[in-house]
């Protein structure tokens, strides 16, 4: 062969060598990170390098990714601010209206009546059970609503009057059921025995003097009082009649009507106003101490609360105040927990942060990922870098090549 042939391929040969070696051999290193996925055996022996870096540290890799993004991305610092733009007012307020239009809905659409039914029981258990042991609580202390019954007594009973429309109908139902003839005619004869005439006309002859104890002792009464009840007795309707024009004569109702509208407690003495406040005060406080529990467990036990329960769910569902509060509730509500937040955001993360075991996790996550999976999801991440790794490689042993032709040139 002639030595211009020879010493032509002495000078071509090293970077070309050079560069397919580097190339390639940067290429299956990376590839060894991950391939082969799995170990291989040879006689019972496990090939060397096999798996593949990656899949064969894969325990130790997904520790050492919890613990990197653990100190240096997920710090308690950085959850605690990520927590403060999660929880802002805005987005608090929007996610508990949301919450609460969502639960309207939901009360609406419910045809099996279980919010009603839910909110029975509440009803049952707080009037049946909690307020009368409440109640009970209570009526050992002494000043039991003292000041809330005396409240009462001085803006509603004190200035307590009746109208001219109130007293008139009073006035009416007293003539129709208590001054009516014929109940008052009964209770004259009921009145008018003989024991009572009797005592009547001594009492009047003992007592009566000048012209009226010649009356009395001459003529007397008791002839007079038997008369007028055999009236009674055999002249029914008559007597009844007499009565009636009686009281129409005397002005029995407008009489009864004066009476009522003059009737008021500011129209009392101080000193009696003061003692009714008391008698009041202790009269209502001894009924509720003794039998206050009772009356609410009674109460409890005979009011249908599932229908009232079924009304106001009915109710709510149609009003407009429901609707148009919801806002201003979630508003205050997004406020409260606000305030709540900026004093013990810091500590409720350093709680949440073990509670959640986002380490775990992650190194979780890691090992069960596949080598495949992992292989792809680096290369879709660094593959220009990868590949530039591996032309450089091939660049590198383009350069030695040439280094090494300069080297044979020289010598």
């Amino acid at each position: 062969m002639p030595l211009e042939v020879i010493n032509w391929w002495r000078i071509v040969l090293p970077p070309v060598a050079g560069g397919f070696i580097g190339y390639f051999t940067n290429d299956l290193a990376i590839n060894m990170l991950f391939r082969p996925y799995k170990t291989r055996y040879i006689f019972g022996k496990r090939v060397p390098f096999t798996p593949g870096l990656i899949p064969r540290n894969k325990e130790r890799l997904a520790t050492r990714v919890s613990d990197t993004i653990m100190n240096s991305l997920l710090t308690p610092e950085e959850l605690q601010k990520l927590a403060q733009k999660l929880l802002a007012k805005e987005r608090v307020e929007s996610g508990i209206l949301w919450l609460a239009d969502l639960a309207l809905e939901k009360v609406k659409e419910d045809k099996e009546q279980k919010t009603a039914k839910i909110l029975s029981d509440i009803l049952s258990d707080l009037f049946g059970d909690s307020f009368p042991k409440l109640l009970k609580a209570l009526a050992r202390k002494g000043d039991l609503l003292e000041s809330q019954i005396d409240q009462i007594f001085d803006r509603i009973l004190l200035d307590l009057q009746l109208t001219e429309l109130q007293a008139r109908q009073l006035s009416d139902w007293l003539l129709k059921v208590v001054f009516a003839p014929n109940l008052l005619r009964e209770r004259l004869i009921d009145f008018l025995t003989d024991r009572n005439i009797s005592v009547i006309d001594e009492g009047f002859r003992e007592k009566a003097s000048g012209t009226y104890w010649v009356v009395a002792n001459l003529f007397g009464v008791k002839n007079s009082l038997q008369r007028l009840r055999n009236f009674c007795l055999d002249e029914k309707d008559t007597a009844n009649t007499r009565i009636k024009e009686i009281l129409l004569s005397l002005e029995v109702r407008n009489q009864l009507k004066e009476l009522f509208l003059s009737l008021s407690l500011q129209n009392l003495p101080l000193s009696t106003v003061k003692q009714l406040r008391e008698t009041t005060n202790n009269v209502v406080r001894t009924y509720l101490q003794e039998k206050g529990s009772d009356v609410l467990q009674e109460f409890s036990s005979i009011v249908e609360w599932e229908k009232i329960s079924i009304l106001i769910i009915n109710r709510l569902q149609s009003s407009t105040v429901v609707s148009s509060s919801l806002g201003l509730i979630s508003e205050e509500l997004a406020l409260i927990l606000e305030r709540y937040l900026e004093k013990d955001l810091e500590h409720i993360v350093a709680e949440i942060i073990p509670i959640l075991s986002i380490d775990e996790v992650i190194i979780e996550k890691v090992k069960a990922t596949s080598p495949e999976n992992l292989e792809e999801a680096t290369q879709s991440i660094v593959r220009n870098e990868l590949q530039a790794i591996v032309n450089l490689g091939g660049v590198l042993g383009v350069l030695i090549g040439l280094l090494q032709t300069l080297l044979f040139l020289f010598t």
